[in-house]
């Protein structure tokens, strides 16, 4: 089995206001190998960016916090470093591409300089050299006439080279894992495929590991080795991507799935939807957090938080119910849920 790239354990992000510290994770725990593809999934206001932002500890100029938890990166805590060290990591070993492209790039420097800045800057490229880089890398990400378009600026593009261009900065300087925020929101159908389709065959090309943040279930299924969902800043199932969808466990996976329109055969079916909407962070239920929109809600969800259960047969699928009381706790890889679970 692939070596562990990063380790996320215990995260809890946070915001201070004036009623104190605000929490937008929960506890998440999660891990990423080498050359693997992880999907966070969930609904908007789940806390799925906030969790990447404080793993490239961009969450600092956010104005939020990393209250607790550990963000190991070869055995080193993000956490911990200081931001001029995060600078020599940031951007060079993890790299990041972020929602709207447009908000991503600088209006005032052609798309070639952009890409070349982060050569310089991280592989110490001088300016010839970092140029050619830049043409190369639009080349690479499928670009036609890469001389040309590296003079142009962004508002010269479309919306789909504009996001292969942010592609190229992510993966200038070959970063051992890319983060992917809704890296195709926005885009068209015909466009969408041709970017998981350039990831993909980027990822095999340079051994790389990707965090895969999205709301579409059918990205993550095309898309992911495993797939956590998350909801109201905690990760409630976790598993291999086939037992995700073969066998989902949580009730609100179970409404996200069945949340998808069907196909031709199914047109005159009525559109599944979750009651009700995400609380916002700072006003969670007590109990389970899905448990006023759950179907199965019962006594013990409106008094007292899940712990991660196994489901399945295996040791690596895991969900955060008390449908699954009589199952083991989950405590594979330190992954358990709160610290109620080492009563197991």
């Amino acid at each position: 089995m692939a070596e562990k790239l990063l380790e996320i354990r215990k995260l809890t992000v946070g915001f201070v206001t004036d009623k104190g510290l605000v929490k937008a994770t929960d506890e998440i725990s999660l891990s990423i190998r080498q050359g693997q593809t992880v999907c966070l999934v969930g609904e908007s206001g789940s806390g799925k960016s906030v969790t990447s932002l404080a793993v490239m500890r961009l969450i600092d100029y956010a104005g939020g916090v990393i209250a607790d938890g550990s963000i190991e990166y070869h055995g080193q805590d993000l956490a911990l470093k200081s931001q001029e060290e995060m600078r020599h990591i940031r951007g060079n070993r993890i790299a990041m591409i972020f929602q709207d492209p447009m908000s991503s790039l600088n209006p005032v420097f052609t798309v070639g300089e952009q890409i070349a800045e982060s050569l310089r800057l991280h592989q110490n490229m001088s300016g010839d050299k970092a140029w050619n880089a830049a043409v190369d890398m639009l080349r690479t990400v499928g670009i036609p006439a890469p001389e040309i378009r590296a003079k142009q600026y962004p508002h010269e593009l479309s919306g789909g080279m504009c996001q292969r261009v942010v592609i190229a900065i992510a993966l200038a300087c070959k970063p051992e894992l890319l983060i992917a925020d809704e890296p195709t929101t926005a885009l068209d159908v015909t466009v969408q495929a041709q970017i998981l389709d350039l990831l993909r065959k980027l990822q095999a090309e340079l051994g790389m590991s990707i965090l895969l943040i999205t709301h579409d279930m059918g990205v993550a299924a095309e898309m992911a080795d495993r797939v956590a969902v998350m909801y109201a800043g905690a990760i409630v199932e976790e598993g291999p991507v086939e037992d995700i969808f073969n066998t989902p466990s949580h009730p609100y996976t179970v409404g996200l799935l069945q949340s998808i329109p069907g196909f031709e055969g199914e047109r005159g079916r009525e559109l599944y939807t979750i009651r009700g909407t995400i609380p916002p962070i700072g006003q969670l239920p007590d109990g389970c957090r899905f448990h006023p929109r759950c179907p199965h809600a019962m006594d013990i969800c409106r008094q007292k938080e899940p712990f991660d259960f196994l489901v399945g047969d295996g040791d690596d699928h895991r969900a955060a119910c008390w449908l699954f009381e009589d199952r083991p706790v989950a405590l594979v890889d330190g992954r358990g849920g709160r610290d109620e679970v080492k009563r197991a």
